[in-house]
């Protein structure tokens, strides 16, 4: 297997970026994938999906030995999300024309609105929280209402790969405005790993996966998120957060008009 150098200088900028703010994996990967290297969009999904699945699993066996995992949110959240990923990849293939492959233009909007909605919530996580911390919350603590954001992260994911991180904090801050934030990441991240996991394998099964991409992507990502993680703590989130949305606006609104 060979490995692209260009892609593996992708993966670690990506990685470092996921390192310093704790979200672009997907916003960044998967567009950057589509627009700079002219991958199929189907074929960047699926294949960041897989490498999303790989490098979050580590994050979460951190958090789960610290204890930041709520297992029921994730359990709720997984309830939703899998059926809905796996409903939504059998639809796209099924009625698509020419399944995956011929729904590039669907998949490339599906991307760009993700990546809109994602710099929103950059932007706006701190006022979402606060106003959903001001209301009662029992009035949005339902599982229910878990199960159904779990199923449109389901959705979204499957189609976009975007969604499982910056859109699914944010949802958890405002069903939970009174968890502990470390708790709302660990949650998030552990709930990303079995989504991304069924999504990649779903496209994997559908053929949109590039196994030589993946790695080339890895050998890159890594250590990025390595370096990344032990610079974090050296750049303010004051001035990351507004720079991570305007990108991903930027991108996004290319990408819907693409």
């Amino acid at each position: 297997m060979v490995i692209d150098f260009a892609q593996s200088i992708s993966g670690f900028v990506v990685g470092g970026i996921v390192g310093l703010t704790g979200v672009g994996g997907g916003s960044l990967m998967t567009p950057l994938l589509v627009l700079l290297f002219g991958i199929h969009p189907a074929t960047a999904v699926g294949t960041d999906l897989l490498y999303a699945a790989i490098t979050k699993s580590g994050g979460t066996v951190v958090h789960a030995r610290k204890g930041h995992v709520d297992w029921r949110i994730v359990r709720l959240l997984a309830s939703g999300s899998l059926p809905a990923a796996a409903i939504t990849l059998f639809t796209v293939h099924q009625f698509a024309p020419g399944g995956l492959g011929g729904a590039s233009k669907t998949i490339t909007f599906a991307l760009g609105i993700a990546l809109l909605l994602t710099a929103i919530s950059l932007l706006f996580r701190n006022q979402i929280r606060s106003f959903s911390t001001s209301h009662d919350p029992d009035a949005v603590h339902h599982p229910v209402y878990t199960v159904i954001t779990g199923a449109v992260l389901g959705c979204l994911v499957s189609l976009s790969s975007v969604g499982a991180g910056a859109l699914g904090v944010t949802a958890l801050f405002f069903l939970y405005p009174r968890l502990p934030a470390i708790r709302i990441v660990g949650s998030d991240l552990a709930h990303a790993v079995p989504l991304t996991l069924v999504a990649g394998i779903g496209h994997w099964m559908l053929g949109s996966v590039n196994w030589q991409l993946l790695a080339s992507l890895l050998v890159g990502s890594l250590p990025g998120i390595y370096i990344g993680s032990h610079l974090s703590s050296h750049v303010p989130e004051k001035v990351l957060r507004p720079l991570l949305a305007l990108m991903l606006i930027l991108v996004g609104t290319k990408l819907i008009v693409f």
